[in-house]
């Protein structure tokens, strides 16, 4: 039994476990940063973030050892089993969620409380892996990719019931892992355009996004006139995207922002692109709430934590000396907005580092998935890579003022027992499925 436990240690990745200890160890230092006072009597407080992320860290480490320990085959046996299970708890969420900042996403245990929708995460990896791993899926078929769209958006539309919209935003990521396995890029260009759609609508009046939507498509049609005078089929291609575009912008998305979208989300989004909040829209504010004396946080947040990255220089003030951290201009500067502590005190040169260390953690799980024999592992370490992509991609940017501040946490830094515990999780399943590279796994 020893033996072949040695065997089984001997056959972990070094390298990624070295770059996610590396990555921890700069988020426990980052939260020390924001949190330590001169009149701090000592440094070791366990009532500070930065002594309860040691402490994540530890039950992490613990369950991480189980994991590594735990027969390979346990994670694709029980992967439908494990999902489902957590499908439930997300339900049992909406309705006995505690409410923090306005959203039910938190379940609480006696002194105990932590974020189903994060640890779901593992879950939807787990069961997209397994269900393209079985025999019978053919992802070319209509039908299987409709199935996998399921099984990655079925949590987002339960966490989108609990008010955790950024949360929920995370599982339009497997939609990458999808193209990797074979999902035509049509489907993922025409996702963007939809995006750019959604951004241009909010830009221009509904009569002129009409007129540029029927100009754009006239020049197309000028463009292709040939195929439209051969083909039937490019036609009603042609008229589709036309009707298609007018329907959303002009009845789908102001439907979307007037009785979905709450009076905080409508406000980051515009703060984003740099317009006001537009009078159509007003009734999704409070009543009686006054714009012109309304301070927009989201816009105040985004301000103050560009003034902390922007004062860091090339170099940064140092460790422990950042003005805007130790004041605390910077709301939230211990969870979403972290990243400030490390622009501030070490500078574009300890940003652009950290940013490398995440860079070089994503491509070595890419490194791993591709040299797996199993499909299993395979796209799970591929979901793994996405999920990391999308977390830091979006709270780099939500922090510099490239994205809407949603709430989504920078992994490994950010302070939170479910965050840290969740990536935690995904980590060590991988390290653990890929000690097994040479087995298939199903």
């Amino acid at each position: 039994m020893r033996e072949l436990r040695k065997t089984l240690f001997n056959r972990i990745d070094g390298t990624l476990l070295l770059l996610y200890f590396t990555l921890v160890s700069i988020g426990i230092m980052a939260i020390f940063s924001v949190e330590h006072r001169a009149t701090d009597p000592q440094i070791i407080m366990m009532h500070k973030g930065y002594m309860k992320q040691v402490m994540w860290l530890g039950y992490s480490l613990f369950i991480g050892l189980l994991i590594i320990l735990t027969d390979s085959k346990f994670f694709s046996s029980f992967a439908f089993l494990i999902y489902t299970a957590g499908i439930f708890i997300l339900i049992i969420t909406i309705f006995a969620g505690v409410d923090v900042k306005g959203s039910r996403s938190w379940l609480g245990v006696g002194g105990f409380r932590f974020q189903p929708g994060e640890v779901a995460k593992i879950f939807t990896s787990l069961a997209l892996a397994r269900f393209f791993a079985l025999n019978e899926t053919n992802f070319r078929k209509l039908k299987d990719r409709l199935i996998a769209a399921s099984i990655a958006l079925g949590p987002a539309v339960l966490i989108l019931l609990q008010k955790e919209t950024g949360l929920a935003l995370v599982y339009f990521s497997f939609f990458l892992v999808m193209f990797r396995e074979g999902l035509p890029s049509a489907i993922l260009i025409t996702g963007f355009a939809a995006i750019a759609l959604v951004i241009t609508t909010l830009l221009l009046d509904r009569m002129t996004m009409a007129i540029v939507i029927t100009g754009v498509t006239i020049l197309v049609g000028y463009a292709i006139r040939s195929n439209l005078r051969r083909r039937m089929s490019t036609r009603i291609v042609l008229v589709s995207c036309w009707l298609f575009s007018i329907l959303f912008s002009q009845f789908a998305v102001p439907f979307v922002f007037k009785n979905v979208l709450q009076k905080h989300q409508i406000e980051r989004i515009y703060s984003m692109i740099g317009i006001d909040v537009p009078d159509e829209y007003n009734k999704a504010l409070e009543p009686g709430d006054d714009r012109r004396e309304h301070t927009n946080s989201s816009e105040y947040n985004v301000l103050q934590s560009k003034i902390a990255i922007g004062s860091g220089g090339m170099f940064g003030k140092g460790l422990l000396n950042g003005t805007s951290t130790k004041n605390q201009f910077v709301p939230e500067q211990n969870t979403d907005f972290i990243f400030c502590a490390i622009g501030e005190q070490f500078g574009f040169v300890g940003s652009a580092t950290l940013i490398i260390l995440y860079i070089l953690l994503m491509l070595r799980i890419i490194y791993l998935g591709e040299r797996q024999r199993s499909d299993f592992t395979r796209v799970y370490a591929y979901c793994v890579a996405c999920i990391l992509f999308f977390h830091v991609a979006i709270n780099i940017s939500m922090t510099i003022g490239l994205a809407p501040v949603i709430g989504i946490t920078l992994p490994f830094l950010s302070y939170g027992g479910s965050s840290l515990l969740s990536f935690s999780i995904l980590i060590f399943i991988l390290v653990r499925l890929d000690a097994d590279r040479q087995v298939i796994i199903r």
